[in-house]
């Protein structure tokens, strides 16, 4: 859709105001995709001129999509968003915490400005070693967050901990891998997503693998959706996220009588309409209860750590995330299971002190693997 017909199709019905997490926290109409479309066209139409303050109001954004899922009229503002901010970014109107993220992952190779060296700082401590080499079957793409946070650790080590278990022919890319690019598409730098995503897609290729999987739903979007669309061309490998291979592994799980509820990544459920795996792998383990929160699948409210806005305004995602484990509490779940680390460390910062525990759903398997 061309970005004059998406800004035109808006009715300014107010549906996003409802769905809308920046718009929760607010209360500013500038904060919703209906206020947002709004400036995009005053700005298109010459009666607004491109200023910092206009690019910020579009770059406080998590970008989780949850506008398009709702609007009756299809208007797809994420799009539209992206676009302008591909815009504002050649104008060099990019707010300074994300040019500078944007420089961090250009000149390291990942968001936190860490050496490459310490990229497989996360199998330190594992009894066994994380395969490099050989000829694999699936090469598992481990991410930045998971990669270079520590406390995101025990996702990736959990993954290979059950690849490892269940003899599957791995392999991970170590100092290899990059950024999949995503923070800077999304900042509107698509020329150096484009330049990641060639980095990485050589790298995949050198392995011969058929098969990558990631933990990270912003890198299995990116892989599975936007690299192809950068690239004009197919992806060399089949990209499976980790709750997608889970729900067919049919791994051997211990009992666990507990009381979850699942909440939806973005870039993994509205973003790349994975929403059934995850839930069939979690009412296959003997015992759970899984009851779901009053918003979710298409509807699921972000957790508050997408769209760059970390870098940009911390509290805000804070804010967000303390919403959706309300509503966790609502329906009386003892544990919140995400399939993201950022979800994982965005949730778990804000339940400090609640009782609700928050897991991602690759180290609830891990844990209750049977040998």
């Amino acid at each position: 859709m061309e970005l004059s017909e998406a800004l035109y199709r808006c009715n300014k019905c107010g549906f996003c105001q409802a769905s809308c997490p920046f718009y929760q926290l607010t209360r500013e109409e500038w904060a919703n995709a209906r206020g947002r479309l709004r400036l995009v066209r005053e700005a298109l139409e010459g009666r607004l001129a491109p200023s910092d303050k206009y690019a910020l109001r579009l770059y406080r954004c998590f970008m989780c999509g949850a506008c398009s899922a709702t609007c009756p009229s299809g208007v797809p503002a994420e799009e539209v968003l992206l676009k302008t901010r591909e815009e504002l970014a050649r104008k060099g109107f990019i707010p300074s915490p994300l040019e500078e993220l944007g420089s961090r992952v250009i000149s390291t190779g990942n968001i936190s400005g860490e050496d490459k060296s310490l990229r497989l700082s996360w199998a330190q401590n594992l009894d066994f070693p994380v395969r490099r080499n050989g000829k694999p079957d699936f090469v598992y793409f481990v991410g930045c967050v998971s990669s270079l946070y520590p406390q995101a650790y025990g996702l990736p080590q959990s993954m290979v901990y059950i690849l490892e278990k269940r003899g599957v022919n791995y392999s991970v890319l170590g100092e290899e891998e990059r950024c999949c690019g995503y923070p800077l598409l999304i900042n509107g730098q698509v020329e150096l997503a484009l330049e990641v995503a060639k980095k990485n897609i050589a790298a995949v290729k050198e392995t011969g693998a058929k098969v990558l999987i990631t933990t990270c739903p912003s890198c299995y979007r990116m892989w599975k959706k936007f690299y192809p669309e950068l690239l004009g061309e197919d992806n060399p490998v089949e990209v499976v996220h980790s709750s997608q291979w889970l729900a067919e592994a049919g791994l051997p799980l211990k009992p666990l009588e507990e009381k979850l509820t699942y909440h939806d990544p973005c870039d993994l459920g509205r973003g790349s309409g994975v929403y059934e795996e995850p839930r069939a792998f979690l009412k296959s383990i003997p015992g759970v209860s899984l009851v779901e929160m009053p918003l979710t699948r298409a509807e699921a409210l972000c957790c508050g750590g997408g769209g760059n806005v970390e870098s940009l305004e911390p509290s805000a995602g804070e804010g967000v995330a303390k919403m959706r484990l309300e509503q966790a509490r609502l329906v009386g779940a003892k544990a919140v299971v995400t399939a993201c680390p950022q979800c994982r460390r965005t949730l778990s910062r804000a339940a400090r002190g609640t009782g609700l525990k928050v897991v991602d759903i690759v180290e609830l398997a891990a844990k209750l693997l049977i040998d």
